[in-house]
């Protein structure tokens, strides 16, 4: 069996269901594939900055979750070796702009699908190979070849499908690598209130970094870093291992240290939103010297730019990315007479890889060394901590998180369309 589609989408995740949305406020109707049975909604939650809300008020879904949830105002930083308390007030946002706010996974996802027609997302569709065939106007066909032995042909591919891109590695960019930490993260729940303020509050240990950060009244977000040479035992457990497990081990091995606040919340921890996963990033030279693109097929998200959760903007990021991505080649498709062509289309993705490259590069480098000094463990990282990274950091930071991608139509050319026949 084999299908013809205009765009196809590999991933079903964030970005993946955000760039459909973006191409689809162009009445672009993408196509997207998803390995998995249903929607993906491990991770528990995310933080996003302004800059990634400002994508969501582009891609016309802001406020479904805005009114939800509330803005964090700073983090609370506890040294546990020397017991020194930091509180940094969050970089400032431009007037009119959204403050941080740790959203749940779930409701994301489904505030971007609602957007899309569920006939356009496919399940249980898994890739065995990508290759590409000229049509019969010498124009570039990307070629899927599906694990059930279908063929599907796009004019336009784009992989949204995470770290471990079937995209990428046909692109052929450089592997992602581990960055020598592994991140434990999930939900927990006080139904009786947790009652805490609505601040990040976060630990540093000598190997470790932990906090916590309300989403709700009721909910705590709670995550874990810890280097991988501190606990060479970690190894033991793998995809198979029983969360409950995990939980334990976590308590018994690596919170020990811990303050009490911090043991009751891993406690209260609602161990089917537990991951857990060595934390891998693409060198930022392989992104800015890479192969981003190739003709009318592209990357975005996870699968252009995986970094560390340490700036929390990987999904922001991602967000941005749609929006980009689907403005370059919306503004094409619009403008030769809401056709696909092409020749056209491979450069309006090379406009947006132009657009992202260095964005993306510099955020990877800015994320991994946040981590890698946060903990203080060497005198080294104490050094560039206390005379570099508190010092200039912080601007930097500001100018990250109030980044704004641009705009989008609010309406698809097809809706409007429809709306004057009315």
């Amino acid at each position: 069996m084999e299908g013809v589609e205009e765009v196809v989408i590999v991933g079903g995740g964030i970005c993946g269901m955000a760039t459909a949305v973006a191409l689809k406020r162009y009445g672009i109707e993408a196509v997207v594939l998803e390995r998995a049975e249903s929607l993906r909604t491990t991770g528990a939650a995310l933080t996003l900055a302004s800059n990634a809300w400002l994508a969501l008020d582009a891609l016309g879904v802001s406020h479904k979750l805005n009114p939800l949830y509330s803005a964090l105002t700073k983090s609370v930083i506890t040294n546990l070796i020397t017991g020194a308390v930091q509180q940094v007030p969050f970089p400032p946002t431009k007037r009119g702009q959204v403050g941080p706010k740790t959203v749940h996974r779930k409701a994301l996802l489904e505030a971007l699908v609602e957007e899309l027609p569920m006939e356009n997302i496919r399940f249980s569709c898994k890739i065995t190979s990508i290759s590409t065939e000229l049509d019969t106007q010498g124009s570039s066909i990307a070629i899927l070849q599906m694990e059930d032995g279908s063929t599907i042909k796009s004019k336009v591919l784009i992989g949204c499908d995470g770290v471990h891109s079937r995209v990428a590695r046909f692109l052929g960019l450089g592997e992602p690598v581990n960055s020598g930490r592994s991140g434990l993260r999930g939900l927990s729940v006080f139904p009786q209130g947790h009652g805490y303020d609505h601040h990040a509050f976060r630990f540093t240990l000598a190997g470790f970094n932990g906090g916590f950060v309300p989403i709700s009244k009721t909910e705590l977000y709670w995550f874990l870093v810890h280097g991988e040479s501190t606990d060479p035992g970690h190894q033991d457990i793998t995809a198979e291992t029983p969360p409950e497990l995990i939980q334990r081990y976590v308590i018994e091995h690596y919170c020990k240290d811990f303050p009490p606040v911090y043991l009751d919340v891993v406690n209260h921890l609602d161990v089917s939103t537990l991951t857990w996963a060595p934390l891998k990033l693409r060198l930022p030279w392989n992104v800015i010297f890479g192969n981003l693109s190739k003709g009318t097929i592209t990357v975005a998200g996870d699968a252009m730019h995986p970094m560390t959760p340490d700036l929390a903007q990987g999904g922001c990021c991602a967000l941005e990315d749609a929006v980009v991505l689907g403005r370059c080649i919306g503004d094409t498709y619009l403008k030769n007479g809401q056709q696909l062509v092409s020749s056209e289309v491979a450069k309006a993705i090379d406009d947006y890889v132009k657009a992202r490259r260095w964005r993306v590069a510099g955020v990877i480098t800015a994320s991994f060394i946040s981590g890698w000094v946060q903990d203080g463990s060497t005198w080294l990282k104490r050094l560039v901590r206390d005379a570099v990274y508190y010092r200039f950091f912080p601007q930097y930071a500001s100018n990250v998180i109030n980044y704004d991608c641009g705009s989008l139509p609010r309406r698809s050319s097809s809706a409007e369309s429809n709306s004057k026949q009315d």
